[in-house]
């Protein structure tokens, strides 16, 4: 505690608690379980007028009236399905952000601070009334002067005062945790407690939204079925962010939308594709689309609606690693073959070497199992998910926060989508996106794109590859490589590297000869200082690469 105003602040937290008959679960934890008796000497306890409803209810309530940290703190936690009993998780994916909203005059005052102007220069019209409020921020409508609308997204004021300090008692609250608690320790509530600080920063910065908007603008460029509001970046800060204001029939509206006459399975199957699109395709992903921030817009000329993505705060990178992780996963689930998960997470170092193939494979086919036993259609691909984590987890898979994003943003599609299209077949849609990201990164394609991509950097030092190998074959032949260690093991392998030193200088030459082949390959058509026959020449160096390496493996 540092301050008056944080033990003040603790001291409210601990009446909303009381106030939703928390401090029962709070007596039950193992911690307090020793002077449990003192709950039943509590006077609020002596009456019956204890709050209603289940443990998990009374816990989402809780965190709506304690305010946007915890509100965000439960949002964050209702992802961590692999660390909360099921029905908590369920209950704080409920949590709403909506709170009442600040004066007009006050919106109005913070953008003429940011801008060092009055709105009447800003904009031709600017209504104080808000569109929409919640914990972060609050949405304007108003009008450019060159008559175009846009939306105003106003930060509150004094937001990062809040944050700060509610940031900075939850962090108090779990180091006091994680040093009295067992299942404190366990569990690391500091590092969900620095998750959210991250996130939470992340999104009172308007500057990181708007430059999200245009990511996923410039990934969409060439698409009729999406449509990402424009940027206006003159008018857009840390504090303030305007963009082009859509006119659309949000995605809850079931029947505007039937009454546009618009193809609800056609909805649904796009939704996915365009959300799978991101994850495999992109490498970059939305990962706040429920359906208030998802509107659709119907077409005039006969074609196929435009779905309008809005508020890009939140959003999430995937490397080529976690994209490997996903595909192969979900293509070898798609199979049943168990097997080959177990053998993925082990081959790729996500669990421990020494894990043993097959109690894995048992763990995960004991979980999965029951969900094949439905239609195809039927089955989650986010509670898979879900499932894989869990079980990886007790095998000593640390996962990434980016792939938990990833299960509940999926969880968050799939429901949207059999909303619409109750008989949605989401491995149908999604299957092409991952076996199209798989055959672009393995096989031939794979060598190709990898060849083409890396041509540059293999042009620059080429012209010290033949000095380099004739400088280690010339070593090798007069055995002037060491190994520095003391293990008698090494030591034998030493002396063997020794003895095959004809088999080593083969399979360098071999090895050689394919990159050759490769950037042959490559060039052709990429340079015009290529010749005709390089296509042939390519294939002859590749084939007498090959021989050579056969040649070196053998006795």
């Amino acid at each position: 505690m540092e301050s008056l105003g944080e033990i003040f602040r603790l001291l409210k937290i601990q009446r909303i608690l009381i106030r939703h008959g928390l401090d029962e679960i709070i007596f039950a934890t193992h911690l307090f379980r020793p002077v449990r008796l003192l709950f039943y000497l509590l006077p609020w306890n002596w009456f019956g007028n204890r709050a209603k409803g289940t443990h998990a209810e009374r816990i989402r309530r809780a965190l709506e009236d304690l305010g946007p940290v915890f509100v965000k703190l439960g949002q964050l936690l209702s992802t961590r399905r692999d660390m909360l009993p099921e029905d908590i998780a369920n209950e704080l994916s409920r949590l709403q952000d909506n709170v009442p909203p600040f004066p007009g005059h006050v919106a109005r005052r913070i953008i003429e601070d940011e801008f060092d102007k009055p709105i009447s220069d800003l904009f031709g019209e600017f209504n104080e009334t808000p569109t929409a409020s919640a914990s972060i921020a609050q949405v304007h409508a108003a009008t450019m002067n060159d008559g175009r609308k846009v939306i105003v997204k106003v930060l509150r004021p004094d937001i990062e005062d809040i944050i700060k300090r509610d940031l900075g008692l939850l962090y108090f609250l779990a180091r006091q945790a994680e040093h009295y608690s067992e299942d404190g320790r366990r569990l690391r509530p500091t590092n969900v407690v620095l998750e959210l600080r991250k996130t939470l920063f992340n999104e009172l910065d308007f500057m990181r939204e708007a430059a999200n908007a245009c990511q996923f603008k410039r990934n969409f460029a060439n698409s009729t079925r999406i449509h990402i509001p424009e940027i206006e970046w003159p008018l857009t800060s840390e504090r303030v962010l305007v963009m082009e204001r859509i006119d659309g029939i949000p995605l809850t509206d079931i029947a505007s939308l039937k009454a546009a006459n618009i193809d609800l399975k056609w909805l649904a199957e796009t939704g996915v594709e365009i959300f799978f699109t991101q994850v495999f395709r992109d490498s970059f992903f939305h990962a706040d689309m429920h359906p208030g921030n998802i509107f659709v817009a119907p077409s005039e000329n006969g074609r196929h609606p435009i779905i309008q993505l809005v508020d890009f705060g939140i959003a999430s990178s995937l490397s080529e690693f976690d994209q490997r992780y996903l595909a192969e996963n979900f293509i070898a689930f798609l199979d049943k073959d168990y097997q080959r998960v177990a053998e993925l997470h082990v081959e790729s170092g996500w669990v421990p070497r020494g894990t043993r193939v097959d109690e894995f494979e048992a763990a995960i086919r004991t979980v999965c199992e029951p969900l094949f036993d439905r239609a195809i259609q039927q089955i989650s691909f986010g509670n898979l998910l879900l499932r894989l984590f869990q079980t990886a987890r007790q095998f000593g898979m640390v996962i990434m926060p980016q792939l938990l994003l990833l299960q509940k943003t999926l969880v968050n599609i799939e429901g949207m989508g059999r909303q619409l299209y109750p008989d949605l077949d989401i491995w149908k849609v999604a299957r092409p996106q991952m076996e199209r990201w798989m055959s672009e990164r393995v096989g031939l394609r794979g060598l190709y794109r990898g060849t083409r991509k890396n041509i540059p950097h293999w042009l620059d030092r080429l012209p010290e590859l033949p000095g380099k190998a004739i400088d280690l074959m010339e070593r090798l032949r007069d055995g002037r490589i060491e190994f520095q260690t003391r293990s008698d093991d090494i030591q034998k392998l030493r002396l063997e590297i020794k003895q095959a030193n004809k088999r080593t200088v083969m399979a360098i030459a071999g090895s050689t000869f394919i990159l050759a082949a490769a950037i042959i390959y490559g060039l052709d058509g990429f340079s015009p200082l290529m010749f005709s026959g390089a296509p042939l020449l390519s294939w002859v160096f590749g084939i007498a690469g090959i021989g050579l390496l056969v040649f070196s493996s053998g006795d």
